[in-house]
């Protein structure tokens, strides 16, 4: 809004800054964060928290609007700033949303996953009765700034969970991206998403990599960013593994429990006819070169009932199941059997 800019940009009052940051974030980057609005002559505001699965609740969300309440912002012209994980992010944008029924706020991902799921989009929530984001609400960021150079701090395992999320979009929508990460995981992995000049043999792997990851991402939401419409292919490996991730919390992360899912699914794929053996073992051998999970002993035959029952409750009648059709083509199904899912799970489970 240029009157609000104007304001902001014209009065004597000082620029003011609440931030939350994720506490091993500030670990690493603290420093140079205060040096940052320091420098600005910014009067700013520092929590650091804990931002994990376990600790993503309500109570988390109320000590932020304690410390914001505090510290005092206006809810025009002073955003609040996020800067972490995906857990950070959802936290944080419930709580902007509820103070004063909505302040704006920015996120600042700083793993791999968060770069390129949680920065896009318009969801926020957290963990509530056991269960994945069962409260939140839809409230986009005024922006999401994205530096990849965040990712060179996270261990090796991190990036890999973000890795979960890529090949989602490139199985759903895009051959090339497929492509991209059988030919450079490894590479992606080694160097942490970095772009080198010394890696002329790969181009820039990761600057591609993440760029198609946004924009298929990017393409799937936005006509739909309230999810009027529950034809999600964005859905895909995220049917069992809500149920999954919460109960084997914490051997599981995000993106890990989502590849779990999508193994799974590539067996259903394949035993419907609806991709071919080469194909089905093209998509578990990327999974496995970027060091990604593709069994886990906590999704059991009784799990995977349990969590579908939950989809049906919550997707208006209908399983709404996201299966690939081919490498980077996937389309939504109602119609696979209980015998069809058995007949893929034992076979899963086999090999």
């Amino acid at each position: 809004d240029p009157q609000q800019l104007e304001l902001a940009t014209t009065s004597k009052r000082k620029l003011r800054r609440f931030i939350v940051i994720d506490e091993v974030v500030d670990k690493l980057y603290g420093s140079r964060v205060r040096e940052y609005f320091e420098d600005n002559n910014v009067h700013h505001k520092i929590l650091a928290l804990p931002t994990t699965e376990e600790t993503k609740s309500m109570d988390l969300v109320l000590n932020i609007l304690q410390e914001v309440q505090a510290f005092t912002i206006d809810r025009r012209t002073e955003p609040i700033i996020a800067i972490g994980g995906g857990v950070c992010l959802d936290i944080v944008g419930l709580a902007a949303s509820l103070y004063r029924r909505r302040t704006p706020y920015i996120r600042v991902p700083t793993t791999l996953l968060s770069y390129v799921d949680a920065s896009v989009g318009a969801k926020t929530g957290v963990n509530f009765l056991q269960c994945k984001n069962k409260l939140g609400g839809y409230t986009p960021p005024v922006a999401s700034f994205l530096d990849r150079s965040f990712i060179q701090s996270i261990p090796r395992r991190h990036i890999s969970n973000g890795l979960g999320e890529i090949l989602k979009m490139a199985l759903m929508k895009h051959r090339g991206l497929f492509d991209l990460l059988k030919n450079h995981g490894k590479h992606l992995l080694d160097t942490k998403f970095q772009s080198c000049r010394s890696s002329i043999d790969h181009g820039d792997a990761a600057l591609q990599t993440t760029r198609i990851a946004i924009e298929t991402m990017l393409e799937e939401l936005a006509p739909n960013l309230w999810e009027d419409d529950l034809n999600r292919l964005v859905d895909f490996g995220h049917v069992i593994s809500p149920e999954l991730e919460m109960r084997v919390l914490p051997s599981l992360m995000h993106g890990e429990a989502v590849n779990v899912d999508m193994a799974f699914m590539t067996y259903v794929a394949h035993v419907r006819g609806l991709i071919t053996a080469e194909e089905k073992e093209q998509i578990l051998q990327c999974m496995r070169g970027l060091e990604l999970p593709v069994w886990h002993s906590g999704c059991s035959w009784a799990l995977i009932k349990t969590a579908l029952r939950e989809r049906l409750k919550h997707s208006g009648g209908q399983v709404r199941m996201p299966l690939p059709t081919g490498l980077g083509r996937a389309e939504i199904f109602n119609d696979t059997s209980e015998e069809t899912l058995e007949r893929a799970y034992k076979l899963w489970v086999r090999d």
